[in-house]
């Protein structure tokens, strides 16, 4: 209180926004791992199986233990991946959704939809393909213009559109591939899964880098973003 007596008023409050913690983002980097790893098996088991095919007269055969064993490896790879995929899923939303709130706070006009999209839309059929990617391009964009200190992320969208074309390729020839093997009642409409299979799997991996690689930027830009903008 001065000397006459008049309240002097307080400076505001600066805006603060929520940040994303390295716990996060380190736990996202493992689960990613963990998934690239287990499609690192897959491509084992597949490129093990072709190596494991004979051929005499011209036509080709596997032994029945061995077509057993793949069959075997590939039963518990699939199992093992279930798992490895809901966590990464649980990791990977919870992120995308964090980063959402922290991009809406810098571009509110930006967004057509609310943050809960951010989760909500990985799960609507047919359009899943779709919305998640347009709502990665708002986040990728609200961060790099805000931030111009961000340097090369700002240039051009490549490190989503990279993660986005290699998961959706992943999940669709992943798809193709399971629906093949299935069916599959000779070897050589099983032997053609089986390579889709392992584009499949290839693809994953680069999906999984990519989207390590996208998430460590759109965190980093976002985090100086909102950082500056508290100041």
């Amino acid at each position: 209180m001065s000397s006459s007596g008049a309240l002097r008023p307080r400076p505001p409050i600066p805006r603060r926004t929520p940040g994303t913690s390295r716990g996060l983002l380190a736990g996202l980097c493992v689960v990613l791992a963990a998934v690239a790893a287990g499609d690192l098996f897959s491509l084992y088991i597949g490129a093990r199986l072709r190596a494991d095919v004979e051929t005499d007269g011209g036509f080709a055969f596997v032994s029945e233990d061995r077509l057993d064993q793949a069959d075997h490896l590939f039963l518990v790879y699939d199992q093992i991946h279930v798992f490895g995929l809901a966590a990464c899923a649980a990791v990977f939303i919870t992120w995308f959704h964090r980063m959402r709130r922290n991009a809406g706070s810098l571009a509110p006009d930006r967004f057509g939809r609310g943050p809960g999209w951010a989760i909500g839309a990985w799960f609507v059929p047919v359009a899943g393909l779709w919305m998640p990617y347009r709502i990665a391009v708002d986040m990728w964009s609200a961060g790099t213009r805000a931030t111009p200190a961000a340097g090369p992320a700002g240039v051009s969208f490549w490190p989503v559109n990279l993660w986005w074309g290699s998961f959706t390729g992943s999940v669709l020839l992943g798809w193709y591939a399971n629906t093949g093997y299935r069916r599959a009642e000779d070897l050589d409409p099983l032997l053609d899964a089986v390579n889709l299979g392992m584009a499949a799997a290839a693809l994953n991996i680069v999906a999984a880098a990519s989207a390590a690689y996208f998430a460590f930027r759109l965190t980093h830009v976002l985090n100086l973003a909102t950082a500056g903008g508290s100041r």
